[in-house]
């Protein structure tokens, strides 16, 4: 595999995730949350500490809605709250992409941030929007804010009113912070992130949803989020094996790569043969 190639997720990706099966989970549109909110890390770790893993929709409503586990002072803050919760996560754990990342978000502590973001990345258009500003962003480098605004501009097909437009900037500058990728308050720091077994595991996750095979797992949208060459990625797949988080076969430069243990019968019925090999 050569180094890292920047790829943007606006190249046809909403098309790609328009035809995928409705039981990822995915989300497309022309809108999303980040005209009102950020990933909400904070509230989504307060969320999932309040139900255990096998919960249903129903709980996760009822932990926000009843036993208000986010401490909101309203019902109408409760309410608000979890229904952006849901469009950025799904909170159903028939939505292979959310149990996923619920099962990985409780093994590995440290991966929690990435792994919110990547789900966020796979159900909100605006911020898929500003992930090619974010990577093409060098390290250690300024943020530069235009930037992002010039990736909004290019990307999303509706017209959005400056108020708006300048919120969701403001949201998603946060969202990169609270994954690792920015430092900072007012002026924002590109850094590193680091790719971790759970975190590699759904960003290949993804990619495969999306169509992917082989070696251009690791060169999809969702693997250069982790910030990490595809031969190094491909080492902490390795560690993701050993971990029995996925199948991987090498045999030269032939890769194959699956998660029979991430997903049911019934879902590995639902999208065999279903995708060609996108490249």
């Amino acid at each position: 595999m050569t180094a890292m190639t920047t790829i943007n997720f606006e190249t046809g990706i909403n098309r790609v995730i328009d035809n995928q099966p409705l039981a990822w989970g995915f989300r497309s549109g022309k809108r999303g949350t980040h005209s009102s909110r950020t990933i909400m890390l904070e509230e989504l770790s307060m969320l999932l500490d309040s139900v255990p893993d096998t919960a249903s929709r129903k709980d996760y409503a009822d932990a926000c809605l009843e036993g208000n586990c986010l401490g909101k002072r309203t019902s109408a803050n409760r309410k608000h709250s979890f229904q952006n919760l849901s469009e950025l996560y799904g909170l159903d754990a028939r939505l292979i992409l959310f149990r996923v990342m619920r099962y990985l978000w409780g093994i590995h502590e440290s991966s929690r941030p990435l792994l919110g973001l990547l789900l966020a990345l796979a159900r909100d258009p605006l911020l898929r929007a500003t992930a090619k500003s974010v990577i093409q962003t060098r390290f250690e480098r300024e943020f530069i804010r235009q930037s992002m605004e010039d990736a909004l501009s290019e990307t999303i097909a509706v017209r959005l009113n400056d108020a708006t437009f300048d919120k969701v900037v403001r949201n998603a500058s946060s969202s990169w912070t609270q994954s690792g990728h920015f430092r900072g308050r007012g002026r924002k720091t590109r850094q590193r992130v680091k790719a971790t077994p759970a975190t590699t595991t759904f960003a290949l996750l993804l990619g495969f949803a999306t169509g992917h095979r082989g070696h251009l797992l690791f060169e999809t949208p969702w693997a250069a989020i982790l910030d990490t060459d595809p031969d190094d990625l491909l080492d902490v797949a390795i560690d993701a094996k050993r971990l029995g988080l996925l199948n991987l076969k090498q045999s030269g430069l032939i890769i194959d790569i699956s998660f029979p243990s991430l997903m049911t019968e019934k879902e590995r019925e639902l999208i065999h043969g279903t995708y060609r090999q996108v490249g």
